[in-house]
């Protein structure tokens, strides 16, 4: 038997424990290994029920990603056949009991909802997750869950890929009975009062009771299907999954199997799985970095204090609060302080009004978080970090107060989006305590955190901003120090390229609807009216963008800061908003945008949307290509992840740089190449696309071939 799952008696109940660190994930093996012990269990004359659980920190969270990859790519395909597994469980002339703490996700629910008997801790989750990564369940669990739960339930579940917590999953009959104490001692009471009680053992697959009647059904399937396009929207797999549920309860349960696995492997042969797979290895890829190892000591951080009690300062408070660590939020006077909380306090208030947080919870949330006027009473903080205004000469005056009263061992870091952090680093007697984390807005939201690696930051700083990042349930990539680090390093071709665009014809709505329409959360207009007109303006002025001799500038952008139109914040910026963040073209601005073109001898014409994608992503592409040749970005992956996190691109394309391997880099360069020729020296091709199209390579294969790289090094 592999030793991934053993079987111990524990008088007569058989206790299976599936061993396969970190998550229990199912794989060949595993599904193996249960069988033979299920197998062993039943034919034991001593044992009377069975008990299911998983050691460590969860029970079984899903199948194991590597052979759904393989899958995808076509490296295998054979489909680990979980269904054997499953009716065996189902059809035990013994009790079989699934324990359940930590997350019973994907193939790991789909396993526990064939046996007759779930019961868990207090504190566990339950979840199909499946379409995150581009699948619908494909081991029954389309099958079973709504015989559980409800049709309705189960395509909540399914489409949004959220988990539910215990009392949910009673409630709605996923689990049987909540154990407090030792779970598996419980666990095994359980499971030896339902032998001797007797009774028939239920069979899921069996259960009709709430599936509902076929005239019931039409209206819920059609509500999923909205859910599905409004949650996870040019999504295929969440469609997917309410076709399947609509198969349980319309078919036979063999006959849904069937359907289920049918859609199932359409859907992990799909480009949108490819990308989704690439994302969530490239997730725990980022937390591979250069000089950090496990053994690197990193300093916990137990207390923080934040500078600045703006909307940036406000968020990044909030993020650390909700993840229990007291933070004192700190400004220049009392009523900016005040100012901050009373925003924190709305946006609270907002998580209670919708469900997402207790009033009790909002409470504890709050107490975490210490107003303070002045930056002198730091407390006991393990970490500062800096989110003022952004500006160099600023942020160098304020790390140097911090720098006099903070703690000798405590990190100093700024959320600086664009600035030096060696020269900030400058003006401490500490630059190896120092770094950038370069937060996202809303920060309490946005998943992602640019980790700036200084040029003496010490990997003993690294190592704590990756835990805390971690802590905090952000995505933590680190990326080398430079003009606007890798994210807006690369958003500024891209968002000045539009802008050209909008002069030499298009519209503001035009562009934006290309982008949306491919997928990205927001257009680049609307995502500069949202940030701030002015906010760029002062960027443009504290970089020197566009001081070279010859360098075309954008026009419009400047006269719009002129007249004072901003953006959301003053109701008028490329587009107006009437009805508050909901942009509407406006006329004043298309007429301002001719006049401006006329005035500077601009040439305006159609444009396709072909080539506003191609003006603008190409040019984020290009630039990537320089970010990761400059070695500003450690891997192409990394650069997906900043921006499938942090930018709206669009997950189930993989990121632009998997976007553009997926395109084909010849494609990309030769375009690349043609706006070379006919628009100017911002688009010389990056030299490392030149490269990888001449191999016909990609930039995929150029992250594993350094990763491979690193691996015979340390051999």
């Amino acid at each position: 038997m592999p030793d991934t799952v053993s079987i111990t008696a524990r008088g007569a109940v058989s206790l299976i424990l599936v061993d396969n660190p970190p998550v229990n994930a199912l794989n060949a093996h595993v599904i193996e290994g249960l069988m033979r012990a299920l197998t062993d269990a039943v034919r034991d004359p001593g044992t009377r029920a069975v008990v299911i659980a998983g050691a460590g920190r969860t029970f079984i969270a899903g199948a194991d990603i590597k052979v759904l990859d393989n899958l995808a790519w076509g490296v295998t395909s054979e489909v680990p056949d979980m269904h054997g597994l499953l009716r065996q469980i189902e059809d035990s002339p013994k009790p079989v009991v699934a324990a359940i703490h930590g997350t019973a996700l994907g193939g790991g629910l789909e396993l526990a909802m064939a046996a007759p008997y779930r019961v868990a801790t207090p504190d566990a989750r339950f979840g199909q997750p499946e379409v995150n990564l581009g699948i619908i369940p494909g081991a029954e669990g389309t099958q079973r869950l709504p015989r559980l739960v409800g049709v309705e339930k189960a395509v909540e579940m399914c489409v949004s890929g959220r988990p539910i917590a215990t009392g949910d999953a009673l409630s709605l009959g996923l689990i049987d009975r909540i154990l407090e104490g030792d779970l598996i001692e419980e666990a095994i009471r359980f499971a030896s009062d339902v032998a001797a009680s007797g009774e028939a053992l239920p069979k899921t697959r069996d259960r009709r009771d709430k599936l509902p009647l076929r005239e019931a059904l039409p209206p819920l399937l059609q509500a999923g299907r909205d859910l599905a396009r409004k949650a996870k929207r040019r999504m295929d797999a969440p469609l997917a999954a309410v076709d399947a549920i609509e198969a349980a309860a319309t078919l036979p349960f063999d006959q849904g199997c069937r359907r289920e696995r049918e859609l199932f492997l359409q859907c992990v042969r799909s480009e949108q799985c490819k990308a989704l797979i690439h994302l969530f290895f490239a997730e725990r890829a980022a937390a591979k970095v250069p000089g950090v190892t496990a053994d690197t000591p990193a300093r916990p951080i137990q207390e923080a204090a934040v500078i600045g009690a703006g909307t940036m300062g406000g968020g990044i408070s909030m993020t650390l609060a909700d993840a229990g660590i007291p933070v004192r939020l700190m400004d220049v006077s009392t009523d900016a302080v005040e100012r901050g909380m009373a925003s924190i306090r709305r946006n609270y208030g907002v998580s209670v009004s919708r469900g997402r947080l207790t009033e009790a919870e909002a409470e504890a949330r709050l107490a975490r978080i210490t107003p303070r006027a002045g930056r002198d009473d730091l407390g006991g903080a393990d970490l500062v970090i800096e989110a003022v205004f952004e500006n160099l000469a600023l942020k160098k005056q304020v790390f140097a107060e911090l720098d006099a009263v903070a703690n000798p061992a405590c990190i100093l870091a700024t959320n600086t989006s664009t600035l030096d952090v060696d020269a900030i680093a400058t003006v401490t007697r500490r630059p190896r305590q120092v770094l950038g984390l370069h937060f996202f807005s809303p920060a309490n939201v946005m998943r992602l955190v640019e980790i700036v690696r200084g040029r003496e930051t010490a990997p003993a700083t690294l190592a704590a901003a990756l835990a805390l990042t971690a802590r905090l349930r952000k995505v933590g990539v680190v990326v080398a120090n430079a003009t606007g680090f890798v994210g807006n390093r690369m958003m500024f071709p891209y968002m000045y390229e539009a802008q050209f665009l909008v002069e030499d014809g298009a519209t503001p709505e035009q562009v934006d609807r290309a982008l949306t329409d491919f997928g990205m959360a927001m257009g680049i207009f609307a995502v500069d009216d949202m940030a701030g007109i002015d906010v760029a303006w002062r960027i443009r002025q504290e970089l020197g963008q566009f001081s070279e001799p010859g360098a075309r500038r954008p026009l419009v952008a400047d006269r719009l800061c002129e007249m004072g139109r901003f953006g959301q914040k003053t109701g008028k910026g490329w587009y107006q908003y009437p009805e508050g963040r909901r942009p509407e073209p406006d006329g004043e601005v298309i007429a301002l945008i001719e006049e401006t073109a006329a005035a500077a001898g601009i040439e305006r014409r159609p444009f396709s949307t072909d080539e506003i994608l191609e003006r603008t992503l190409y040019a984020l592409v290009n630039e990537g290509a320089r970010v990761l040749d400059e070695g500003i970005a450690l891997r192409a992956s990394d650069i997906d992840v900043i921006y499938a996190n942090g930018y709206g691109f669009p997950a189930w394309r993989g990121g632009p740089m998997f976007y553009a391997d997926r395109v084909g880099l010849g494609h990309v360069l030769e375009r690349v190449s043609v706006f070379h020729r006919t628009l100017g020296e911002r688009w010389r091709p990056a030299p490392l696309l030149e490269r990888l199209a001449g191999e016909g390579s990609t930039f995929r294969e150029l992250d594993r071939a350094r990763a491979t790289r690193v691996v015979d090094q340390k051999a």
